[in-house]
């Protein structure tokens, strides 16, 4: 199978920013999406808005820190579509600070979602790909791991650690699965809701050269639509202008 067509792709984090933008494309060319998020209001909008433009999409809420809610992602996909070709590991969050400040809670948070949430992933959708005989891991991860600065270091590692953690995965995964890690740079998102006000001047000034999130969709979209046996193991997509 090549394409992307008549794919049936779950998407984490998907009622907004980079996951929404993936799932409107992805659906625009003929997948089948199934929707994670926390905000149910903001997924049946999005399913809704799929359909009206002749797509198919179904939703559940899924915080990816409760592995049962991401277990039962991917069973929604079985269950709806029978199958399920791609597992976006989208959601994540960025409490950037400095270590200083002990933003102890913060720093699990981060774990919790950003590392956890892929773990829980691959632990549910792993078996269900090696049943099928073929499946695609494709983990958003950012250019924060590829150029550390102050402030992001809890951030960067629990980004790293996924990318780390999805290099063993694609290793492990023999000649049917594939495994890609895509690298945002500056994205424009809600991304920055949550974070210190202290640190928000300097975010806003990023968010100046940043990208829209369809062009890291397009990335996503690129990994997805290879043939069989081509994996496209990382992608890096930022603004020309970041540093």
């Amino acid at each position: 199978m090549s394409g992307i067509e008549g794919k049936v792709v779950a998407i984490t984090g998907a009622s907004s920013g980079i996951g929404e933008a993936t799932a409107l494309l992805l659906a625009e060319r003929g997948a089948k999406i199934v929707l994670g998020a926390r905000r149910p209001e903001r997924l049946e909008a999005l399913a809704a808005r799929i359909e009206q433009a002749g797509g198919d999409a179904v939703w559940a809420r899924t915080d990816v820190t409760r592995r049962e809610d991401v277990a039962d992602l991917v069973q929604l996909a079985r269950d709806q579509y029978g199958k399920l070709d791609v597992l976006v590991s989208n959601a994540g969050i960025g409490l950037i600070s400095r270590l200083d400040d002990l933003r102890v809670e913060d720093w699990e948070q981060m774990i919790d979602v950003n590392l956890k949430g892929v773990l829980y992933g691959i632990a549910a959708a792993l078996p269900v790909f090696r049943e099928q005989g073929f499946g695609h891991f494709v983990n958003t991860v950012s250019t924060a791991g590829l150029r550390i600065v102050p402030l992001q270091s809890v951030y960067a590692a629990t980004k790293n650690a996924v990318r780390t953690i999805s290099e063993g995965l694609r290793q492990e995964a023999g000649d049917s699965l594939r495994v890609t890690v895509v690298s945002p740079g500056a994205v424009r998102t809600d991304f920055a809701e949550h974070m210190d006000p202290s640190v928000k001047p300097q975010i806003d000034k990023l968010m100046e050269i940043a990208l829209s999130p369809d062009a890291v969709a397009r990335a996503i979209a690129f990994a997805i639509e290879q043939p069989d046996g081509v994996d496209v193991g990382d992608i890096v997509v930022r603004p020309t202008a970041q540093g």
